[in-house]
């Protein structure tokens, strides 16, 4: 039985070969690789090495050596069909059924790879022509030039907005998988297709075997409303499984040891120029849990290096709340925060590598962040204050679900709060001094791209009541979800709040297929010159009218009226805001029960059961919460 290649990678993607091979051999660390007794001959000396970054394991004694499937296949007794079978579950990954139709979809992957690569080579000679020349002027200015435009293969899309697709046309590119790659831009009421990324710096996107799956497209004009626009999401690109510069970095992280995770494209490549070639980025958003999962298979404790201003606050804030529910032993985050007003790039041209190096050598651990955030929160100056910073502080870490690290993260919170009560100074710790305290700013809850910051209301626990919880309000129709549907309904009413938010609703993960085609839409009027009565003539579109009234159904009486116009726009971005906020609370809350769920189905004990009824209890909250701000 044949499975088409991009399962197989999946699957090893998401189980690092320490973890399954963990199952049967007790692994020691041993420098950037494990080490154990062999499971083939009985010996007394490990001899058995496990390599994560290379996803492969090696016995000495025996001479046996591959991948998970192999292992797997090799101590079980399993085909690999039947390994294949059993990894993919613990994987969470879904077999497509083996049949001509799927070999023809397999086929047709290979295609939009050749597609991808036809693109990234026009926007390579584009760069270098007549067309190029103001973002050659541009690259220079930023100290991109030479190496680094053949590094990481840096090109220029045309403003012409046929000239890519002419020029695939002229390949024998069928319009269809120009369209399918996601470089056109289509729709029902466009009449004609044209090109997604015009008058851009193009970076390419690649996996982790190196080929060109996406672009990341930075504006040239001012006057654009998204200065950076990636590809959307396609078969072969999924913005929260990849990283950018993960087949580049893989190697230099395991040479080093150490990943490092700045913000942007540009600060990779300043990172990368300046010595340190271990750096990726996310796609444009905050991190996800499989772009974590990645991170922590190249390195134990990945290195994020924020700006030092308000916005790498936040970043950090909401990498903690993300991380915490995944930490076990030896697996963690450090964060390195910058001087204000600079990023990895302006520090890389203003100090060069020695200033790099400094400030990744003072990166503080997730528990020193962690502890300041909630010292920062707020006074401290009486014992209600104080009880309420201790309850805060505790409750993340009921989030923790391997035992052994709640545990220590507990100890060392009660250690920590009874340092800072030992004393009977009435005022909070000033900044700049004390264990766990930092040298710049505040913390706060958000993402990689800043924004506004979220109401503090929002930074404590969520609760609302069982009835609310239960209420009929916060229901889901069947396929549609309602706190999607209030986010793009809101902008769509609010054209201006919609080229503030441009960015981050790109990048977010949807569920619903109705909320999917709106987004689409609502962002393909952001390309263009936006403005109300463009947005309106959109909307009217059939496909797109139906998606809209599907949204709609499933929104409440409160939704709709900060859906009207003469609504407050300020108070309806909040509200949107906290909408996503919430939204991104409970989708890695879900990928938590998955994970649940799957190991009650593999160890069916209290513990476990325990765990869903936990996650599932968070989960009640958060909608809790939803209904208690609409009404």
């Amino acid at each position: 039985m044949k499975f088409p290649p991009s399962v197989l990678e999946e699957i090893k993607a998401r189980l690092p070969v320490s973890a399954v091979v963990g199952k049967r051999v007790r692994l020691q660390k041993a420098g950037r690789e494990w080490k154990g007794l062999s499971p083939f001959n009985a010996e007394k000396t490990p001899s058995f090495f496990v390599n994560d970054q290379k996803a492969s394991f090696f016995d000495f004694s025996s001479g046996k050596n591959g991948d998970i499937f192999k292992f797997v296949m090799e101590t079980e007794g399993l085909s690999f069909p039947e390994a294949v079978e059993k990894l993919a579950a613990e994987a969470g990954v879904t077999l497509p059924k083996i049949t001509q139709e799927a070999q023809v979809q397999e086929e047709k992957r290979k295609g939009l790879h050749d597609v991808m690569e036809l693109a990234a080579r026009f926007f390579e000679a584009e760069l270098m022509g007549d067309r190029g020349g103001s973002a050659r002027r541009y690259l220079a200015s930023r100290g991109l030039d030479g190496e680094a435009r053949t590094r990481f293969r840096l090109g220029y899309g045309p403003a012409d907005r046929f000239a890519l697709r002419d020029f695939l046309a002229g390949k024998g590119v069928p319009s269809e998988l120009m369209t399918e790659t996601g470089l056109l831009v289509h729709g029902e009421d466009i009449a004609v297709p044209y090109d997604r990324f015009r008058d851009r710096i193009m970076f390419p996107i690649h996996d982790v075997r190196g080929r060109v799956v996406a672009f990341g497209g930075r504006a040239m004009s001012s006057e654009v409303a998204a200065k950076y626009l990636n590809s959307p999401e396609t078969p072969l690109f999924h913005k929260g499984h990849l990283l950018f510069n993960h087949h580049n970095a893989r190697k230099a992280a395991h040479d080093t040891s150490q990943v490092i995770v700045v913000e942007g494209y540009v600060d990779v490549i300043a990172m990368s120029l300046s010595g340190f070639p271990q750096t990726v980025a996310p796609l444009g958003t905050a991190l996800t849990e499989d772009q974590l999962g990645l991170l922590w298979r190249m390195a134990d404790e990945p290195v994020i290096c924020l700006d030092g201003d308000k916005a790498g606050r936040k970043a950090a804030s909401r990498a903690i709340d993300l991380a915490l529910p995944l930490l076990e032993p030896g697996k963690s985050l450090s964060f390195a925060l910058l001087p204000d007003g600079q990023d990895p790039d302006d520090l890389a041209r203003s100090g060069g590598r020695q200033a790099i190096a400094e400030v990744l050598t003072a990166a503080r651990p997730l528990v020193d962040m962690l502890w300041q955030r909630e010292v920062e929160a707020g006074p401290l100056d009486t014992p209600e204050r104080r009880a309420a910073f201790e309850r805060r502080l505790k409750e993340p870490l009921s989030q923790i679900r391997d035992e052994t690290t709640r545990k220590h993260y507990r100890r060392e919170m009660d250690e920590r709060l009874a340092q800072l009560f030992a004393s009977t100074a009435p005022a909070r710790p000033e900044r700049g001094g004390g264990a766990g305290n930092f040298q710049r700013g505040r913390g706060g809850g958000g993402n990689f791209r800043g924004g506004r910051s979220v109401p503090a209301w929002l930074a404590g626990p969520l609760k609302a009541s069982s009835a609310l919880t239960q209420s009929r309000l916060v229901a889901r129709l069947r396929g549609e979800d309602q706190r999607e549907a209030f986010i793009l309904l809101a902008l769509a009413s609010h054209p201006e709040l919609l080229l503030r938010c441009a960015d981050e609703i790109a990048e977010l993960s949807l569920d619903g297929p109705a909320a999917e085609r709106f987004r689409q839409a609502l962002l393909d009027a952001v390309e263009d010159t936006l403005d109300r009565e463009a947005l309106s003539n959109r909307l009217v579109q059939p496909r797109v009218k139906e998606a809209q009234n599907q949204l709609m159904a499933v929104t409440g009486p409160a939704e709709r009226r900060k859906l009207a116009q003469d609504a407050d726009p300020e108070s309806v971005f909040d509200s949107i805001h906290q909408a996503i906020v919430l939204h991104h609370r409970a989708r890695t809350l879900n990928s938590e029960l998955r994970a649940a769920e799957r190991a009650l189905a593999d160890d069916a004990t209290e513990a476990n059961f325990a765990w869903i009824k936990d996650v599932k209890a968070r989960l009640d909250t958060i909608d809790g919460t939803q209904a208690t701000s609409e009404d």
